[in-house]
């Protein structure tokens, strides 16, 4: 059967693009010189990511991998503005992280979210902007204006999402050790269970109850083995499942399985491996579990790991999957740990701020950031995506709005980041395709424009 559960999908996204704004004049009966009346054009839908608490899995990003959000509509003459367009909202479990990748590589290149609560959205793709009607570059000296913007394409790029489980607790240890059949004793959950190893080849969640009434959700990881941080045995698919969990159940067959290995060998290990992938699960609460102690001989080897437990601080119970022995204590504490975490997480979580907003402003930080770097001698590449739809919303066919881009340069910093860069009049400025001559631009207060040249970033400047 093939397997369903998918926790790390890679998808295109592109937002809807912005509808282009209206060139128009009032044209009526008795009214000779009209003034400009061209409407605005839609802004395009965004891509968003939402965190749905209903869901376990990545499976809808299996097979489809690109994602449109709907296009703004075209403004048109009387002041009517575009339709702007329907975002588009992509679901995700509670736990998945989105990276932004390298088209190329396919590489992580940042983390642009993590959504940790139910409800959580970030704008993956945000939609173009829509064009400005003629009627916005009225001034008290261009009462004509015959020129309007065109919409903004949106951005289209890969991103990676990346899914945790959220579980209370996570059931750890060597491939064969039982953590699948102790999952099954404690919880409604069925995992396979076979004897031989990487039986699990993916996690089981289950929900274990203590008597006291107390529950708590427990998570079945697969086997790890020695080199899981560096990836042997599928480690880093299986170790990212870990991270978020409070609580750490780190299983050990007495028995040493088929191989003979060592219980404390086997732990120190495990707990090695753990500390490899992220340092702050060595200091993770953890609970020591001997398992299979139901069977003869195991009794010196329970005494041993009993000992390295007690040394390292962690609570420890000896139990058998195979009879029920030991697991209704090992419940009980559990969900008891697990309840006091929680009460800690939750204070914590009161205090923390919406990171939703903190999302939103760095993505727009970053849209308003401006690179420029020297290509030869007298010759400067701009990149910048603020500075970018500038150029895209620019009729180059019509010499007023060729003129206003200039000033728009200029009031939003460009010309003094590239000063600041060295470059000097004459030199060639090039944005995307197009090429421009530097010769700096005095501000002039009949050009409004969005933004504050406080908002400018020169990201980099290469020496020559």
């Amino acid at each position: 059967m093939e397997n369903t559960f998918t926790d790390l999908s890679h998808i295109n996204v592109k937002g809807g693009d912005g509808g282009a704004g209206c060139m128009s004049f009032r044209r009526e009966a008795f009214v000779p010189k009209g003034g400009p009346d061209g409407g605005d054009g839609g802004r395009g839908g965004n891509v968003v990511i939402e965190a749905d608490p209903q869901l376990s899995s990545l499976i809808d990003y299996r097979y489809k991998h690109h994602f449109r959000a709907e296009r703004g509509t075209h403004g048109q003459g009387a002041r009517r503005h575009g339709r702007d367009g329907e975002d588009l909202v992509l679901r995700v479990p509670v736990g998945t992280v989105v990276r932004e990748l390298e088209a190329a590589t396919q590489a992580p290149v940042y983390e642009i979210a993590d959504l940790t609560r139910p409800g959580e959205r970030v704008v993956v793709a945000p939609g173009g902007a829509g064009g400005r009607g003629n009627i916005h570059f009225v001034t008290s000296i261009r009462r004509a204006p015959a020129f309007a913007e065109k919409g903004e394409p949106a951005r289209e790029h890969w991103i990676e999402l990346e899914m945790k489980l959220m579980a209370d607790a996570a059931l750890v240890g060597m491939p064969s050790v039982g953590k699948s059949s102790i999952i099954a004793r404690i919880s409604a959950a069925r995992p396979k269970i076979a004897d031989y190893p990487f039986t699990t080849l993916v996690p089981n969640l289950g929900v274990a109850r203590a008597k006291s009434g107390q529950s708590f959700v427990v998570a079945d990881v697969p086997g790890l083995i020695e080199g899981a941080s560096e990836g042997r045995g599928l480690g880093h698919q299986f170790l990212r499942h870990i991270e978020r969990t409070a609580l750490i159940l780190h299983v050990v067959d007495v028995t040493g399985g088929y191989e003979g290995r060592d219980v404390v060998e086997d732990y120190r290990t495990i707990n090695a491996e753990l500390a490899a992938h992220a340092s702050e699960l060595a200091e993770r609460p953890q609970i020591v579990v001997a398992n299979k102690c139901d069977l003869p001989g195991v009794e010196d080897a329970i005494e041993r790991l009993r000992a390295c437990a007690a040394e390292d601080g962690h609570e420890f119970f000896a139990v058998s999957a195979a009879t029920g022995a030991g697991l209704e204590a090992l419940v009980s504490s559990c969900a008891a740990e697990v309840a006091r975490l929680r009460s800690e997480a939750a204070s914590a979580a009161e205090a923390a701020p919406d990171l939703s907003v903190d999302w939103e402003r760095e993505r727009q930080r970053r849209e308003r950031r401006i690179e420029v770097t020297r290509e030869e001698r007298h010759a400067w590449r701009v990149r910048g995506v603020q500075i970018e739809r500038m150029v895209i919303q620019t009729d180059w066919e019509n010499d007023e709005a060729v003129a206003y881009l200039q000033h728009r340069f200029d009031r939003c910093g460009l010309d003094a980041a590239l000063a600041k860069a060295g470059a000097v009049n004459g030199d060639e400025v090039r944005i995307l395709e197009l090429a421009f001559t530097f010769q700096g631009a005095d501000s002039d207060d009949d050009f409004d424009e969005v933004g504050d040249s406080d908002d400018i970033v020169v990201a980099g400047e290469d020496e020559e």
